[in-house]
């Protein structure tokens, strides 16, 4: 496989997997406008914003609070920064649309299915803007991107052929859901230590987000803990969104293509590495400053399982390249 065809694969993975993500963050975001207090609003913001590692727009201040008519002003603001703001790399529309852009550039490793799949959901919302979703209930818009994007993976699965192409776009995949749920944990600590307090409601937020929730009650009950959500989130190789599922998927498909002339057994052994330290080194205390210190340096060890992957079959010297 070329090194243009894997980059545009993977980055397609990264892409549509980031945009899935921000549509059940803003799915519950909006729904919380409805009858929700406005220090969870403010949370709710909060967590998105720092999850992308992004300042909120036009404030550096405290957002506006004790007003919900200025609350929702806020809030049609935000929610347009995050879905349809062009200049926005991390919005929902720059998401989709570099998505569709490369798996345009890669269509001839796609199946009809995939590619007509893609082009109805991108039809629907291309044209759209935040007032045009606002007027009735903005979370059934989220919702139904979140169901089109879920499909495409669906239809991935079931129709590509499992070759190399595939492969590529589910370590993209992989990678970019274990950065964004260890994002995402840090910047609701982080929140939580902002507003002064831990709430169960607020913690039920971060298991639906991570499509939780229900495995949580299965197996703990009713009772919200901080420490038993994160060993879900982080430890359980089941959960399709936990850090060890994800690392055993790179891992797997990393195994399977062909080695790269780049640090592809580096890529490979650092990838097995973080799921054996996920299952042996995560704190059994439930102490959330721990945690948070090994989610951190699990963080920085995906960006560089990131660049390795990068390395070995994108980047690598012309030198190294093999000959035809």
């Amino acid at each position: 496989m070329l090194s243009r065809s894997a980059e545009g694969l993977y980055w397609m993975g990264r892409y549509f997997e980031r945009t899935g993500h921000l549509c059940r963050l803003l799915r519950w975001q909006v729904e919380s406008l409805v009858d929700r207090p406005i220090r969870e609003i403010h949370f709710g913001w909060y967590r998105i914003y720092g999850s992308l590692g992004r300042p909120i727009p036009g404030a550096d201040a405290e957002l506006v609070g004790g007003d919900d008519d200025f609350m929702l002003v806020d809030s049609f603001a935000l929610a347009d920064d995050l879905t349809f703001e062009r200049s926005n790399v991390d919005s929902v529309w720059s998401g989709f649309t570099l998505g569709r852009e490369n798996a345009r550039q890669m269509r001839h490793y796609l199946s009809a299915e995939v590619w007509t799949n893609l082009n109805q959901a991108y039809l629907k919302f291309r044209d759209l803007r935040i007032e045009d979703i606002w007027k009735t209930a903005p979370e059934s818009f989220y919702e139904a991107l979140g169901y089109d994007i879920d499909a495409l993976a669906g239809a991935a699965d079931t129709t590509m052929y499992h070759d190399d192409a595939w492969r590529f776009m589910r370590i993209g995949c992989f990678i970019e859901r274990a950065q964004l749920t260890i994002s995402l944990i840090l910047a609701h600590v982080a929140a939580t230590r902002r507003t002064g307090e831990s709430l169960n409601d607020d913690w039920s937020s971060l298991l639906r987000v991570c499509q939780a929730l229900d495995v949580y009650r299965r197996r703990y009950g009713v009772t919200i803990r901080p420490d038993r959500v994160l060993d879900l989130l982080v430890t359980d190789e089941r959960l399709p969104r936990s850090l060890t599922r994800g690392m055993d998927a790179v891992a797997e498909e990393l195994a399977t293509i062909k080695a790269g002339p780049g640090p592809a057994a580096e890529a490979l052994r650092l990838a097995r590495s973080l799921a054996e330290t996920i299952r042996g080194d995560w704190p059994v205390r439930p102490d959330l400053d721990l945690r948070e210190r090994v989610l951190d340096e699990l963080r920085q060890a995906c960006r560089k399982l990131h660049r390795l992957i990068v390395a070995a079959y994108v980047d690598y010297p012309v030198k190294d390249r093999p000959s035809n």
